[in-house]
Formats: structure tokens, C-alpha cells, sequence
């Protein structure tokens, strides 16, 4: 009873804020400092994790493109896949956010949860699968087509390994990348797979070694990983996971490294190769000017190349093969126009055989049930049925160790 009360207690002063701010902006125009909207941001971790630093850093940059002031801006950082991540949602919620967003993918069940308490605040979760079957009117998922990203920073990959047969330093044999992942979800095969196939397009024979962590954020495993990984003959290294642990092992080891979220030249000048991430700025500007107008948030957004929300950071040139920069130029030109597909079924095949129909878990439940023909028009349509990856199939060239 005393749980309902209080729900009830906030509900009632969001509503009155919300009411507030629709007067104060029908009085005085589309001032957003006037009107009063606040955002929060719940994330997994802390700046020391580069997938919650990015976030944090386009939140920021937000910010200071609408001047909004810090009381505007609410961040809650080290925020488990727990009941805490709940709390947190109310925590923000008492503190008068408007729109609510959470970063890590086990957040999803309870920020659904607080979307059905709080019916007036609207809240966002990165790379959930349960907006488009839930239906809340205050309840969204988003992601962004990262796996073009990964398939250009591939490419880069691909260039690199080449430079090195012709050197002389492996054979074309011994083109074998190492990956580190976090887990085996279909958001880390996903984007393994894409960039391995942009090496591969580049690069004919490339082989990939994966190994998971099973962990978002452990340096001290990341790093372990892809020493084991290097030991293995791995001569390339990339990641999903979101420390430093990876980039630091591979500059330690003298071995080329493509990272994720943000640019690691700065701790791998020798080895740091390029890395690709998901520019959340625009949506977070999005869902802010939603709030400030009243307007609807796309069920389940999903951010593309083309739209900026996909990005690549710069080229560190003194590691990268020549020609790369203007490789992947023509290559990310060949992906927005629609001409080249990450996932064209010609790319790569599944025990020797073209994959010409697959049905993928699309409409999550329990069992994880295929539900949804996901091969048409000779490739496979990733995040076009939903935002977050569900391509989960292991491809031939690819081992997980």
C-alpha cells in the first residue's frame, strides 16, 4: 500500500510538472530552459567504460548544442541489470525527468516496469527487443545499423592484413583475426560477423578466432583474451567489450587493433587501427525535443550510416595500410546508396552451403522462437524487423574458441 501511495504521489507531481511546462512553453514560445524538461541517463557503468562513455559523451554534447543547464542533465552511473536499475528510473523520476534512458540491455525489464508505473514519463532503452510487441505509449527501444560500421572498420582490417602478407610478416594463411566478445548474444554475433566480412571482402583469406568474456566490462579478462587470442596466432585484434583491456594488450604485443565506441590512439598509438560506434547525439536530441513539444518517440528507432548515427572514428594513418581512408570511402558510398549489403548471402556460407532462408527470434519470447523470415532479396535484412541485432548465426570462417 505504502509502494502504491508513494507511485501515486509521483505520478501526480509529473503530471503537474508536464502541465507546467505545456503552459510555460504556450506562454513564452519554444524556450527550452523555460519549459523545464529534464533528461536522465542511467548507465551500466562509468566514463572508465568506453560503451557508457560514449553515451555519456553525446548526452553531453547535446546538452551544450541546446544549453541546457545541469539541472536539466541527470546521470546515474554504476546502475546494475538489477532491481537497482528500477530504483534509479524512480530516483529520476522524483527528481522531475521527463524522458529516461537506459544504456545496457538487462536494464530492459525493469525500465518496462517503471514505463507501466509511470505512465507520464516516457523512457528509452538501448538495444531491447520489447517496444515493438509491449505497445506502451511511454516505452521505446534504440539502436543503429552498427554492423555497417563494423563491416567498414573491416575493411580496414582486411587492408592491414594484406599489407602484411605483402610484407612478407604472415602468409596469406596466417591472415587470422582474433575477437574478443562480451557474450554470445546476437547483438556480439552480429557485429563480429559483419566485421569479419568486411575484412573478408578485402582480404579472401581472412579466418576469425572468438572468444567471449562473458562480461561488458572486465579489463583484466579483456586483456587475458586477447593475449590468448594473439598466442593462438591470432595477428589482428578487434572487440566487443567496452574496456581498455583489449587496445592496451595489443599494444603491449605489437599487434593491430580495431576497437569499439571510441577512438584508442591515445593508448595504442603503434597499433591502433580505427574504431567504430554508434553516435547517440542524434537521438538523444530526438527524444529531448520530443518531450519539449509533445511529441510522439519512435517505438523502436534505429539509427543508419546514411543518417549519421553510425560513425567511424579518425584513421590512425601510421598504423593503417595505404589507401584505406579512400578504400573506405567507396565502400561506405556503395553501403548508403544500397549497392553493397553487409549480409548479401553471396559473402558467406553455413557448413558449405548458401544460406537462402533463415526465420530469426524477432518477436522475443521465453524460448527465443524464430519467428521471422529474415533472408529475401539475396541477403539478410539485420535490424530491419527490429531495432536490435538478431542475426545470430555462426558463418564458416569464423571459430569460437
Amino acid at each position: 500500500m505504502k509502494k502504491f501511495v508513494k507511485v501515486l504521489a509521483i505520478v501526480l507531481a509529473v503530471a503537474l510538472v508536464a502541465t507546467f511546462a505545456a503552459c510555460a512553453k504556450k506562454d513564452g514560445g519554444d524556450n527550452q530552459d523555460k519549459a523545464g524538461i529534464k533528461i536522465g541517463l542511467i548507465c551500466l557503468h562509468d566514463e572508465n567504460s568506453t560503451y557508457d562513455a560514449n553515451f555519456i559523451n553525446a548526452l553531453k554534447a547535446v546538452q551544450e548544442e541546446l544549453k541546457l543547464s545541469d539541472d536539466q542533465v541527470l546521470i546515474k552511473t554504476n546502475i546494475p541489470e538489477s532491481d537497482a536499475c528500477y530504483t534509479a528510473a524512480e530516483e529520476l523520476v522524483e527528481s522531475g525527468c521527463q524522458v529516461i534512458f537506459a544504456d545496457s540491455f538487462g536494464h530492459e525489464t525493469y525500465i518496462l516496469q517503471a514505463a507501466k508505473d509511470f505512465p507520464e514519463v516516457q523512457f528509452c532503452h538501448a538495444t531491447g527487443t520489447m517496444a515493438h510487441t509491449e505497445k506502451l505509449a511511454n516505452f521505446h527501444n534504440a539502436f543503429a545499423n552498427i554492423y555497417e560500421g563494423r563491416f567498414l572498420a573491416g575493411v580496414a582490417a582486411g587492408m592491414k592484413l594484406n599489407e602484411m602478407i605483402e610484407a612478407g610478416k604472415i602468409s596469406e594463411e596466417k591472415a587470422v583475426i582474433g575477437y574478443v566478445g562480451a557474450f554470445p548474444y546476437a547483438e556480439v554475433k552480429s557485429g563480429y560477423t559483419s566485421f569479419f566480412l568486411g575484412a573478408r571482402s578485402v582480404c579472401e583469406t581472412a579466418t576469425m578466432k572468438v572468444t567471449y568474456t562473458n562480461s561488458w566490462f572486465d579489463i583484466a579478462l579483456e586483456r587475458e583474451a586477447a593475449l590468448n587470442l594473439i598466442n593462438n596466432g591470432c595477428v589482428l585484434i578487434s572487440q566487443h567489450a567496452d574496456s581498455e583491456g583489449a587496445p592496451k594488450a595489443c599494444e603491449e604485443k605489437g599487434v593491430p587493433n580495431v576497437a569499439y565506441n571510441i577512438s584508442t590512439i591515445s593508448m595504442g598509438p603503434n597499433t591502433a587501427l580505427i574504431s567504430s560506434k554508434i553516435n547517440w547525439a542524434p537521438y538523444f536530441k530526438l527524444i529531448y525535443n520530443a518531450a519539449v513539444n509533445g511529441e510522439e518517440i519512435p517505438t523502436d528507432y534505429c539509427g543508419t550510416l546514411k543518417d549519421g548515427m553510425v560513425e567511424l572514428t579518425e584513421l590512425n594513418t601510421t598504423v593503417a595500410a595505404k589507401g584505406t581512408q579512400e578504400k573506405i570511402d567507396a565502400v561506405k558510398a556503395d553501403l548508403e546508396s544500397g549497392k553493397v549489403h553487409v549480409f548479401s548471402t553471396d559473402a558467406f556460407a553455413v557448413k558449405g552451403e548458401k544460406l537462402n532462408s533463415y526465420k530469426a527470434d524477432v518477436n522475443t519470447d521465453e524460448a527465443f522462437t524464430p519467428d521471422t523470415e529474415v533472408i529475401s532479396d539475396g541477403y539478410f535484412h539485420e535490424s530491419e524487423y527490429r531495432s536490435a541485432p538478431y542475426f545470430d548465426i555462426l558463418i564458416d570462417g569464423i571459430t569460437e574458441m
